[in-house]
């Protein structure tokens, strides 16, 4: 069984997190940018698991776990976030969410 070397995965890890970065401050939808923070994250949790291999520890799993656990968190509060925008100014644009202000 051949090995990916550690190089690729890290460069790999560093294009998805370019295209997330690039999503998230480019694009005006809310669903799009919470897309793109998701691939962020799956972006490091492949650099986590790679040097994680690379040395031989468990770590980068347990910090894989946790970035799961704050991904979850974060699509929970956003599609809490969507709904209301959605449900007040039928738009998911992120230049109406100031108009949710009191």
């Amino acid at each position: 069984m051949e090995i990916v070397p550690l190089t690729h995965v890290i460069a790999l890890s560093a294009v998805l997190f370019a295209i997330g970065t690039i999503g998230a401050i480019t694009r005006r939808n809310l669903i799009v940018i919470l897309m793109s923070i998701e691939l962020m994250l799956n972006a490091a949790n492949l650099a986590f698991v790679g040097f994680a291999r690379a040395l031989g520890s468990t770590e980068g799993h347990v910090f894989v776990l946790m970035v799961i656990v704050v991904a979850a968190a974060e699509v929970a509060v956003g599609l809490g976030l969507v709904i209301a925008l959605f449900r007040n100014r039928e738009s998911v644009n992120v230049e109406d969410m100031s108009l949710l202000k009191w």
